[in-house]
């Protein structure tokens, strides 16, 4: 028997939170990455994993909010929780290893494709294993080409964030970017949930006569994420340098270095004094005296 889907149970709210919650956490995402980019090597490793778990934390948060919204008529909807959790995991790790590309590769093409790639996989893997986590009287069934674009619009969101952290500079810029991207991440949930239809057991809907609201078993789960997301912002709002850029965002900080935008500066080594006496970087050895003034 044929289910009957209804994506939007709360009408445009489910829609419009999970898009801001993907915006936050893209923005909070990249803002890192391009931070990661302005400090040093030690600290680098730091930043970049607050951003991949930033931005792994708000698409899981986006497909779970919108998920409170997904009902099948007369159907029961729970959830298996190590599944679901297991999705957060996925979605973290693999964006993980897309950012560090970026973030030790610099900017190159190959490193902007590699790591667009791995993340947008990492967002697809999460939204389908957070799928297979739902428990109902049923049987989903899945459209191949339409999975397939939903694939495809996650792995072009990716790259293209990827790319607009390290190239786009500026904060408003780059929050536009961000913007772009809970686009698009939303757009691939529900090209994703388009694909999806479902077949119910013999005497599913007798079993489920009453149904309860279909965020019960959800909301209890998003409040970690969420706080999570919540103190990275403050901890972005507290560092002038991810807000505000640094200098060397200038359009004039890459001029004649050959270098990419994205790519670290080399390490400038003072051509006088030595890091064992730091004293002797501010003041150079005066020349000789002239015979005369001995």
């Amino acid at each position: 028997m044929q289910g009957t889907i209804d994506g939007f149970g709360h009408g445009a709210v489910t829609p419009v939170v999970a898009f801001l919650m993907a915006c936050l956490g893209a923005a909070l995402g990249l803002r890192c990455t391009t931070r990661s980019l302005r400090t040093e090597r030690s600290f680098r490793a730091g930043w970049l994993a607050l951003g991949a778990t930033s931005i792994g934390s708000g698409v899981w948060t986006m497909h779970f909010i919108a998920m409170t919204g997904f009902t099948i008529e007369g159907v029961t909807i729970d959830y298996d929780k190590p599944i679901v959790f297991a999705g957060l995991g996925v979605a973290i790790g693999m964006v993980a290893v897309g950012i560090f590309v970026i973030g030790y590769r610099g900017a190159t093409r190959m490193a902007l494709v590699t790591g667009g790639t791995i993340t947008g996989l990492g967002i697809a893997t999460m939204h389908y294993l957070g799928m297979a986590g739902m428990r109902l009287e049923g049987q989903f069934e899945y459209d191949t080409l339409t999975v397939a674009l939903s694939v495809v619009i996650a792995v072009v969101a990716a790259t293209t964030a990827l790319w607009a952290a390290v190239s786009i500079r500026g904060f408003l810029p780059s929050l536009g970017a961000s913007v772009v991207m809970g686009v698009a991440v939303s757009g691939m949930h529900y090209t994703a949930m388009a694909a999806l239809s479902v077949h119910l057991h013999p005497g599913a809907l007798a079993d489920n006569a009453a149904t309860g609201e279909p965020g019960d078993s959800l909301l209890p789960l998003l409040i970690g994420p969420g706080c999570f997301l919540l103190l990275a912002a403050v901890v972005v709002m507290f560092d002038p340098l991810m807000v505000l850029g640094t200098p060397d965002w200038s359009d004039g900080a890459t001029a004649g270095t050959g270098r990419l935008p994205g790519v670290p500066a080399p390490r400038q080594v003072p051509s006088f004094g030595t890091h064992a006496d730091p004293a002797s970087f501010h003041s150079r050895p005066r020349d000789p005296a002239p015979p005369g003034e001995w």
